[in-house]
């Protein structure tokens, strides 16, 4: 666990969605002590069509690059590491891509670890969080 959902145009290159997913699965190394092998990404490039978003929001400006990170992770960390999480993904991401890290859109919604199996309909136990 995670589980990581990548929605972006497809515009994009796949070449760039890997580079994102890598990104996102090294912050989520560092920042939230995901083991290496715990990488379960998915990428979703939809038609621009699809996607709709404001212009500006918040004070971020936001055009057809934007992309939008949802991640489903065990609950029980601070806010200081959620924030850490949320630059070394931008950042990563923007270094890596060139993506303007106002059109990084990130979600993080939290469940219990009982609410997770990764195979064989058995409720497993980890502990990195």
């Amino acid at each position: 666990m995670p589980l990581i959902r990548i929605t972006l145009s497809e515009s994009y290159s796949q070449e760039v969605c890997e580079r994102i997913s890598r990104s996102l699965h090294n912050a989520m190394t560092q920042e939230f002590n995901v083991p290496q092998d715990d990488y379960f990404h998915i990428i979703e490039r939809i038609n621009s069509s699809q996607i709709f978003f404001p212009d500006e929001y918040l004070g971020m400006k936001h055009d057809a690059g934007i992309i939008f990170i949802q991640i489903v992770a065990a609950a029980g960390r601070p806010r200081e590491r959620k924030q850490k999480l949320y630059k070394s993904i931008t950042e990563g991401i923007s270094v890596s891509t060139g993506i303007n890290p106002q059109n990084i859109i990130i979600t993080l919604l939290e469940t219990s670890k009982e609410n997770w199996s990764f195979g064989n309909g058995e409720l497993q136990n980890f502990n990195h969080i």
